[in-house]
């Protein structure tokens, strides 16, 4: 559900204390998850961006998510909004945890939960947030305005997009499909590669995903990763026994102590170090293929391991890149086009809407440009909350996935709840 607005500018002011309501930016599994919560209690929202806009246009035709159904809930204040609720109220066929979700159908769900319990959105982007006295102007595309008492940042990894620095220069008016590089987010239909060589880089579950879809579209395709070796998922298993659930319980993000601990009790993990709290987000779980995506990579699409790039130029249409791997392994390839499949750096001076005031206002976790973050994931500047992957640094890898929904929308709801009862 939508709202359509007007090229005017004016003022556009919510009911409730004063006039000025939370204004949540970003539509997807985190922004639907806080509006639901901060509607059912009664607190005045106004919700900005595309429900699931990045599910919709940052994948390709043909993928799948890496979670099991169980990590995939949105998160609803009353029973009933869980993926296997919309499953069975829509005559989607039961997911297992054998059942790879199709991107499609959980867009589908994310709509679904939208309509049920967050009520109006209103796709039009925010382009401005800036401080006034004890809230926030919000300035929407076009020139509208909004008085807010806080602002929740929900807009997921659009912005965040990673691409090397050696592969930068290949397309100096920024990457694209179009062009000789580009970043998986930037695509939905991998097939305009058909009868062309496409290297992929990076070997996570985007990067290996990608290969198999352009290998299966008819691309000369093959993949570089920096590792030594190709990670990929467990299959699940349905029963395990007592000895094996001791020795790794298992967690939405998978089996283990490490998994299961920062799973169980995010809101302790912010009270580490900083710098034990970053090795832990980038070493907690490693990229990796999905368990029911290996058999159509392996053995199939060329992958070459423990190699880097070293050097890479346009030889007319062309991109010549050298390849270095162990020891004498050295390779000269001349492709069509590049795709990074290379990540997100998660960095509060990458999300335009803020302004340079706000962002230089928002402190940063020590060895990160992500925001320093209370229990209630509200920043240093008062009334500026971020939750989703930006608040992984503070409260842990769970942070990263689906599965944390419950755990931000119900801190950033209560917290929410008792200022708005103060005003």
């Amino acid at each position: 559900m939508t709202q359509s607005y007007s090229g005017q500018r004016r003022a556009v002011r919510g009911r409730g204390a004063r006039g000025r309501p939370v204004v949540v930016i970003g539509a997807g599994p985190y922004g639907l998850s806080v509006a639901a919560h901060l509607r059912a209690a009664g607190v005045p929202v106004r919700v900005f961006g595309e429900i699931m806009g990045s599910w919709r246009h940052a994948m390709a035709t043909g993928m799948f998510l890496k979670s099991t159904p169980a990590a995939t809930d949105l998160t609803a204040p009353v029973p009933g909004g869980r993926l296997a609720d919309f499953c069975r109220a829509t005559g989607v066929e039961e997911l297992t945890e054998l059942t790879p979700i199709p991107c499609t159908t959980f867009v589908d769900y994310g709509m679904w939960f939208a309509q049920r319990y967050v009520g109006p959105v209103a796709s039009v982007p925010v382009s401005l947030v800036e401080r006034a006295g004890s809230g926030f102007t919000v300035q929407l595309e076009g020139g509208e305005e909004l008085e807010a008492a806080a602002v929740v940042v929900a807009t997921g990894l659009g912005a965040l997009a990673h691409i090397p620095r050696r592969l930068r220069h290949l397309a100096p008016e920024g990457p694209g499909p179009r062009g000789p590089l580009s970043h998986t987010s930037q695509h939905t239909d991998l097939s305009r590669y058909a009868g062309r060589r496409v290297v992929v880089v990076g070997g996570g579950q985007s990067a290996l995903e990608s290969a198999a879809l352009l290998h299966e579209g008819g691309a000369d395709v093959q993949v570089l990763v920096r590792a030594p070796r190709v990670r990929w998922g467990e299959r699940p298993q349905l029963w395990r026994p007592v000895s094996r659930r001791l020795a790794a319980p298992a967690s939405a993000l998978g089996t283990g102590w490490t998994l299961a601990v920062v799973c169980r009790a995010p809101g302790t993990v912010r009270h580490l170090p900083a710098s034990a709290r970053m090795l832990l987000f980038r070493r907690a779980l490693a990229p990796a293929g999905g368990w029911w995506l290996r058999d159509r990579v392996e053995g199939v699409v060329p992958v070459r391991t423990s190699c880097r790039i070293r050097q890479a130029h346009m030889d007319g249409p062309e991109v010549r890149l050298w390849v270095e791997g162990v020891g004498d392994d050295r390779a000269e390839l001349s492709v069509d086009h590049v795709l990074a499949a290379t990540g997100y750096r998660l960095d509060v001076d990458a999300l335009p809407f803020l302004t340079p005031a706000v962002r230089l206002a928002v402190a940063r976790v020590a060895g990160s440009k992500a925001p320093c973050l209370s229990g209630a994931f509200e920043s240093c500047v008062p009334g500026l909350y971020f939750t989703g992957s930006l608040a992984a640094p503070t409260f842990g890898p769970m942070l990263r996935f689906v599965a944390g929904t419950g755990f931000a929308a119900r801190r950033i709801t209560a917290a929410l709840t008792y200022q708005a009862s103060h005003r």
